[in-house]
């Protein structure tokens, strides 16, 4: 996944046949609506890394507000983990510093996936 200020650059021919590219023109911006790529990333992410020997490599130009808030969302979404917890997962491998924006997407997601857990637990 390749992640950068003006959007993805690059394409699959670029990687060639070892990597599988999953770009996603994202803005580290307090409007950009992040939001609308966390479960396609997240669904990406998983089926790469449910493959034998699967590795990612979430990536934008600093690695730390993007990139980060993806993998956060990824570690909600698919691991089921609450966004203090998967906040704290993460940091304790490398430091991340999503803005407040990616943070409010990323707290209502975790108060919308609270919500349907409530109302069906096997989710």
């Amino acid at each position: 996944m390749h992640i950068n200020k003006t959007g993805s650059i690059g394409d699959q021919s670029y990687y060639g046949n070892t990597i599988v590219y999953y770009g996603i023109p994202a803005e580290d911006s307090s409007s950009f609506d992040l939001s609308v790529y966390f479960k396609l990333a997240a669904d990406f992410i998983h089926k790469a890394l449910r493959k034998k020997n699967g590795k990612v490599l979430v990536h934008c130009i600093m690695g730390m507000s993007r990139s980060a808030t993806l993998v956060l969302a990824y570690l909600m979404l698919r691991q089921r983990l609450t966004l203090p917890t998967a906040i704290q997962t993460v940091v304790l491998r490398r430091a991340v510093y999503p803005n407040r924006n990616f943070l409010s997407l990323l707290l209502d997601l975790d108060i919308q996936l609270h919500r349907k857990r409530m109302l069906c637990p096997i989710l």
